[in-house]
């Protein structure tokens, strides 16, 4: 059992060391695990990191890494690594969506769900989990360039029906990008709500507790920052992942407005180094309108992915004048050479909820 799990997190700490961490922080684990470092240097059981000081020379302890559950749930106050992203983070609950993945083979039983749009083969999904987690705000700056940390947004309550507000530092993680650890310390993560909805409690497992306010804040907003699909598809070694979240419906000259926002990753799981160059999004709405939109890169940026830094993530956001609708396109890659190829966004669809109710126009506690 010890061998399976140091292999397991070898595999994970791969990745990790992949993606490139912030500054100064140095990875390490328990002897049995056969303690991969991020660093120049090994060390006995602990997880350390750098208080970003100019000379980015000083360590201090954060806390020990715990063996990853290759199956069932992290609990509310888990402590976590991003595998690849780097970031400290905190489990504030789990969302249990269902995966609709290109790149696996559909059994032949007709009990799972299924997702099929515009000639698209047919794809099950399965069951997923994820997390909603806070972000540490010491490291948002060396994530910026390659996830956004303002990417959970919401529709804003008043006349001005494309304003929106974002949470900063809240963030959906799958369950095998997480990265456990524990600390002693009382307050782990930085973040303006982390005293808000979690407290410390020695004798609990981990001992960072729900607190009222939290589980206020999930029952409140649950319409608008429930997670339910998740569509992935890899082609050429780029893997793409989208998963789209509704936001709300605003009246807008005599007509109504639906929003959804939908959060891409894009992965190159090849060592070959490549650059997005444009995108090419079709957009169809339940009205019969096909909108087709073309540009270059995504959010201002064209990024390269590389076996340092291999995944780029973001968030955009889509209107129809219809309660549903599917979107599908492609990305545009090039390599090193200059040659170029298409790489495949997973269609998806876009459903509203019938028993929608006004949206959040701020945080409710």
């Amino acid at each position: 059992m010890a061998a399976c799990a140091a292999r397991r997190c070898l595999s994970v700490l791969s990745r990790y060391r992949r993606a490139g961490v912030p500054s100064g922080l140095v990875v390490e684990l328990r002897p049995a695990l056969l303690r991969p470092v991020c660093g120049c240097r090994f060390q006995q059981d602990r997880l350390l990191s750098s208080r970003n000081r100019p000379e980015g020379k000083v360590l201090e302890t954060v806390g020990v890494f715990e063996v990853p559950k290759p199956h069932g749930k992290y609990e509310t106050g888990q402590l976590f690594l991003h595998s690849v992203f780097g970031y400290r983070g905190i489990v504030l609950f789990p969302w249990q969506a269902r995966l609709y993945d290109r790149d696996v083979a559909s059994p032949v039983s007709d009990k799972t769900e299924t997702a099929t749009t515009h000639g698209s083969k047919e794809v099950k999904g399965k069951t997923h989990t994820y997390y909603q987690v806070l972000i540490d705000a010491r490291d948002c700056p060396h994530i910026s360039q390659r996830s956004q940390t303002e990417a959970v947004t919401f529709l804003a309550n008043h006349d001005d029906s494309r304003a929106l507000y974002a949470i900063p530092g809240l963030d959906y993680v799958s369950h095998e990008d997480i990265l456990p650890y524990n600390s002693t310390d009382q307050i782990p993560i930085q973040h303006e709500l982390f005293e808000r909805f979690l407290s410390c409690d020695p004798t609990k497992v981990p001992p960072f507790v729900a607190q009222e306010t939290l589980r206020a804040w999930q029952e409140k907003n649950h319409p608008w920052l429930e997670l339910s699909d998740v569509h992935r598809e890899t082609t050429e070694n780029i893997r793409i992942t989208v998963i789209p979240f509704y936001m709300g419906m605003r009246e807008a000259q005599n007509s109504h407005v639906y929003w959804w926002r939908y959060c891409i990753r894009l992965e190159n799981l090849s060592v070959e180094v490549v650059q997005l160059r444009e995108r090419h999004w079709r957009i169809f709405s339940l009205s019969g309108t096909l909108e087709t939109v073309r540009g270059r890169g995504v959010v201002g940026r064209e990024p390269v992915l590389s076996k340092e830094q291999p995944a780029f993530q973001y968030s955009s956001h889509v209107s129809l004048q219809a309660s549903s609708g599917h979107m599908w396109g492609t990305f545009r890659f090039e390599r090193p050479d200059g040659s170029h190829f298409d790489v495949r966004i997973p269609p998806f669809s876009l459903e509203s909820n019938k028993d929608e109710k006004t949206p959040p126009s701020g945080l409710h506690w």
